[in-house]
């Protein structure tokens, strides 16, 4: 996916130590891995969908079991919080949890009427389709395994994961709870690939699909790659998600709920509210509440981000916004190397000539922008490439209601930054990919839609 790739090791981002290496896999075992997928998928689509669910549900009671440990492994290799991570964990064992409860209802057949004239019975089947990779980022290590996994699992599909280089041993304690819960060999294999192995296995005739979630670049050489291999994919790439205030009768609360989901996980959230665009009446006081959130941050115990490139990146976009007329009000320090340390910032008067107007700031970043009116908020609002979530902020729902319908996005909420949950599809539109995870949507991406018809 690029010239170069980082190995496989974990670099604590609160010191820039290397912990540990691993090597990447040798093709030898690339091969074994899809060979492995491709056996077990024969037996595994055979198994009753009530079995394979009850051993997702096995899934879901581990990573609930193992959540502290899991935790540990995020703070290690990413820098979450502890809680957080903890949180993480919780989530995944939802999701989990969700797909053994609901599979077997998302998989039962459904009936389609037909006319007088076709007559006979017809109906759509949801059949696996085989093996799939997935590509998965290091922000949220194991949500993202659960919401790829989870429904491919208990489909009857099976699953090739390579996760980020960054995380390896959580990509090793997933795989050891797929293990532990019975999922058989092969049903679920974690791979350490290097991205000319990724090719291989897209080009592999044995597997199906292939998800990922990760950056623009890195979807654009997937999704040529799918294209060149005819192979079924689903891209999440990242976002600039506008937060819309249009009124408020508590000033304190609405900031206080953006700055809590813009700083979760520092920032690095693909749905995080990136660009709060605020009505006039409410914006100076709305800016002042986030400004003393900022002050209040303690950079001696505030969590690192991933990785110094990480922490550097979200620094540059920041002092680029600066030099063109930008102001920072608070926050935006960047910490000695080779530590991740940077300190959530609030950041005004960001203009079209400044990176940060048009590229996602994947960091504790909250940019604030002043408007005057229901369209001028719109039209700023949608004036990014990105089309992944959206919100909108009003006493009055109903208005509330009527600006969140005319945003260009894939997830649109009403006086809430993001409707999260196991039974809620997640994806975008524009540059920020395609396809749905989560729900049952995201149970049909890697089904083999089978019409079955029976004539009279």
């Amino acid at each position: 996916m690029s010239p170069t790739q980082p190995p496989f090791q974990v670099t604590d981002p609160a010191t820039g130590e290397v912990r540990e290496t691993f090597p990447f896999a040798t093709d030898a075992e690339i091969e074994q891995a899809v060979a492995a997928a491709d056996t077990a998928f024969g037996a595994w689509r055979e198994v009753p969908i009530t079995e394979r669910a009850a051993i997702v549900q096995k899934v879901s009671d581990l990573f609930a079991e193992r959540a502290e440990e899991l935790a540990r492994l995020s703070q290690e290799e990413m820098g979450k919080a502890f809680e957080e991570g903890k949180e993480e964990s919780e989530f995944s064992q939802a999701i989990f949890g969700y797909y053994a409860a609901e599979g077997p209802k998302l998989a039962a057949d459904r009936p389609i009427p037909t006319s007088s004239d076709t007559g006979g019975t017809a109906m759509v089947e949801y059949r696996p389709v085989g093996a799939v990779l997935g590509i998965m980022p290091w922000n949220f290590p194991t949500y993202q395994i659960a919401r790829f996994a989870a429904p491919n699992l208990v489909l009857g599909n099976t699953v090739i994961l390579k996760h980020a280089e960054s995380v390896p041993r959580t990509a090793l304690a997933v795989a050891q709870i797929m293990k532990d819960a019975g999922v058989p060999d092969g049903a679920y294999v974690n791979v350490f690939a290097t991205h000319e192995q990724i090719e291989t296995i897209i080009a592999d005739p044995r597997v199906q699909g292939v998800s990922l979630t990760g950056s623009e670049r890195a979807g654009a050489v997937v999704a040529q790659l799918a294209g060149k291999y005819l192979k079924k994919c689903v891209l999440e790439l990242g976002g600039s998600d506008p937060m819309v205030v249009l009124d408020t009768d508590d000033v304190a609360k609405v900031a206080g709920t953006a700055w809590d989901f813009r700083v979760y996980n520092n920032g690095q959230v693909c749905n995080s509210n990136k660009r709060m665009i605020v009505m006039d009446d409410v914006y100076d006081e709305f800016v002042a509440q986030l400004t003393e959130k900022a002050r209040q941050i303690d950079p001696a115990t505030h969590a690192p981000m991933s990785s110094r490139t990480a922490a550097e990146s979200i620094d540059a976009l920041v002092q680029d916004a600066v030099a063109k007329g930008a102001t920072l009000h608070a926050g935006g320090e960047l910490g000695e190397g080779p530590a991740a340390h940077y300190t959530p910032g609030v950041l005004t008067g960001v203009t079209r000539e400044m990176r940060a107007f048009h590229e996602e700031l994947f960091g504790p970043v909250a940019v604030v922008y002043r408007v005057s009116n229901e369209d001028e908020a719109v039209e700023l609002a949608n004036a990014t490439r990105f089309g992944l979530g959206g919100s909108v902020f009003s006493t009055d729902t109903e208005r509330a209601k009527r600006i969140a319908r005319r945003l260009d996005v894939g997830m649109a909420n009403v006086n809430t930054p993001a409707g999260e949950a196991a039974e809620l599809p997640f994806g975008g539109t524009k540059r920020s990919g395609f396809g749905r995870e989560l729900g049952p949507l995201g149970f049909d991406e890697f089904s083999n839609k089978r019409l079955y018809y029976i004539a009279d």
